[in-house]
């Protein structure tokens, strides 16, 4: 029977293996050679052909088979290499060794290349192609494909295989193919830059764990913060945890037209300019949706008039990381991080990949240089940042910019912070000159009450809690006898109202089937916490008894299925907003009344009710 070479191959190398992986196991060194006596060479494995080496070919190298006795050869040059076969049972494969014949005198240079670019030198041992079949090696090489994957629009969870819905949030047709190239070869910034495609960078040299002691001696917390001065710094760094800090990086997100570049543009200004504490700094503002005149534009309509600001109009996060490398700024703002892109990553700007991808090179610039960088996000139509789930887990902070389309009031609320808390608020007000503080946003949803009884009519006052901030907002009702109309609610949740409804017509014993009843909080803010219950069923029963409610008295408690009035969390903190704004009575749930009974002395008096007969009897009472 004759066999075909393939066939062959696969025979010689399960006789090699037959007769030397046993070896290993009584010979202490690993490496095992074929010039042992005891086991004869296999010359079809190995041929001892010897071959010209140019230094313009380099891929052909020489070979020569080290027996026990080599026979001398007229032909063979004095400095010839012997390239020995070695069974290497850790690596459980065939490798090549190579040792001069004369090792004081160097190698042939195209030798050495031909051997250095075909192959891994770890110490005498050469992992890789066979010298002397590279060329063959070569020519049976796959070559690299591409890898396609299939990632979710929505949540950014990847698979390998399409799948109609996600895995990860169950939503349907939200899978998308990506391609994955194959990664071409990369310059040293590019490779210093992505090493390994991690969050952080890659230290030639891992320091040594630190004891936190040491670690908080070197940190002076009012110091190490960039502060902001101003009304509208002061907003900013409340929410923020006290300051921007070095090296971190803070991503702002929201409706298109909310202030976010606007924000970013005030904040770099403030930056650049200073304070009585810190110097001014160059701060560089990178934009890739709008050009250098247009930014310019903006920021004279801003009245900024700093010289450190730098304006930059680019969409390559490479070359914007190279200009921030030579002027070296005390921060960095890209607007935006859908709009710029990596090189070396797949997809387009904007894309899940180039989103992840340029959002981790920015988080290893900023954490290797100690440069705060600040991005803003596009949102999509449910209002969440656009791209892949994972860019909100890079960041340090997320930050959310929100607003009602016809209001001029902006809220900065923070969804996530690694050196702050989440429970901050910052409240600014949108005009000409852009965004400005509040400077009392406890009472910025008040509108003007008159003295006229006549508009107090269905008019009460509730107190609700955003964060760590408590605003003082009003809830109108208007309810129309004999109306046939639906009920219609702004600002409460339908049924949320339609129970404390209901509540009022079985335990109050009001009669308001037959009744329209209208609700809306003023300056379009949404109530959704409880503590607005009691305000809202005062203002149904001072419309429904056409009853004004007297002036300066507020409503703080939730109310049950029984009519009962229950107590609210934060409950002193909203009393004492209450308190600065100048209101002298509030009505609470009887037992919360104790708590607060110091602070009838101070002009604001404290009445607890136990249900909403008792609130009815006490506030709408004659005489």
């Amino acid at each position: 029977m004759q066999l075909q070479a393939p066939d062959m191959r696969a025979f010689r190398a399960i006789y090699f293996r037959k007769h030397h992986s046993t070896l290993s196991s009584l010979n202490p060194n690993p490496l095992i050679t074929c010039k042992s006596p005891n086991y004869p060479p296999l010359p079809r494995k190995f041929h001892s052909t010897p071959t010209t080496t140019t230094t313009n070919e380099t891929a052909a190298t020489s070979w020569t088979t080290a027996y026990p006795n080599p026979p001398p050869s007229d032909s063979a040059s004095p400095n010839t290499s012997t390239v020995q076969a070695i069974y290497d049972p850790v690596a459980g494969r065939v490798v090549t060794k190579w040792e001069p014949n004369n090792k004081k005198e160097e190698p042939d240079p195209g030798v050495e290349k031909s051997r250095s670019s075909s192959n891994i030198d770890q110490g005498n041992r050469i992992y890789g192609d066979v010298i002397g079949s590279s060329s063959v090696s070569r020519s049976i090489r796959k070559k690299g494909k591409s890898r396609s994957v299939f990632v979710c629009e929505d949540c950014g969870y990847s698979d390998g295989q399409w799948w109609g819905t996600c895995k990860q949030c169950q939503k349907v047709g939200t899978m998308r193919r990506f391609t994955e190239g194959v990664q071409k070869k990369m310059s040293g910034f590019e490779a210093s830059e992505n090493a390994l495609r991690s969050w952080l960078p890659q230290h030639v040299a891992a320091s040594a764990p630190i004891r936190l002691t040491d670690v908080n001696s070197q940190i002076n917390e009012s110091s190490w913060r960039i502060t902001l001065p101003g009304i509208f710094g002061a907003e900013v760094e409340r929410v923020l945890g006290g300051g921007l800090v070095p090296g971190s990086l803070v991503l702002v997100g929201g409706d298109p037209g909310v202030g976010k570049s606007t924000l970013l543009l005030q904040i770099a200004a403030l930056i650049s300019e200073g304070n009585d504490t810190e110097d001014s700094a160059r701060v560089i503002y990178v934009s890739g949706e709008e050009s250098v005149e247009q930014i310019g534009n903006r920021a004279d309509r801003l009245r900024i008039e700093t010289e450190d600001l730098f304006l930059y109009s680019s969409t390559d996060i490479e070359d914007i990381l190279k200009q921030a490398r030579v002027l070296s700024p005390r921060a960095l703002v890209i607007d935006s991080i859908q709009t710029v892109y990596l090189r070396e990553a797949t997809g387009n700007a904007g894309s899940h990949v180039q989103v992840k991808e340029c959002t981790s090179a920015l988080l290893r610039f900023a954490k290797k240089t100690n440069i705060p960088v600040l991005l803003t996000g596009h949102v999509t139509k449910d209002g969440e940042i656009a791209g892949p789930r994972v860019l909100e887990h890079i960041v340090d902070v997320v930050l959310y910019m929100e607003g009602e389309k016809y209001s001029s009031h902006r809220l900065l609320r923070s969804v996530k912070n690694r050196f702050g808390s989440t429970d901050e608020l910052g409240v600014f007000q949108m005009s000409q000159s852009g965004l400005e503080g509040v400077s009392n946003p406890s009472g910025m949803f008040l509108s003007e009450q008159h003295s006229d009884s006549d508009y107090l009519a269905g008019l009460a006052i509730a107190v609700m809690m955003d964060g760590s901030r408590a605003f003082v907002i009003e809830i109108q009702a208007l309810c129309v006898a004999g109306s046939s109309a639906p009920r219609h609610v702004n600002g409460v949740p339908g049924s949320r109202a339609d129970m404390i409804i209901s509540v009022i017509v079985k335990q109050a014993g009001l009669k308001l089937q037959e009744n329209g009843i209208f609700l809306n909080v003023v300056s379009g803010v949404h109530l959704t916490e409880t503590a607005g219950d009691l305000a809202i069923a005062a203002a149904i029963c001072s419309s429904f008894l056409e009853f004004p409610i007297p002036m300066g008295i507020a409503f703080i408690a939730e109310v049950g299925l029984g009519g009962e009035l229950r107590t609210v969390p934060q409950l002193e903190k909203r009393i004492n907003t209450l308190a600065k704004l100048g209101y002298k009575k509030c009505i609470v749930p009887k037992s919360a009344e104790k708590t607060f009974y110091e602070m009838q002395s101070e002009g604001m008096e404290i009445l607890g009710c136990n249900n909403l007969k008792e609130m009815i009897h006490t506030v709408f009472r004659r005489g």
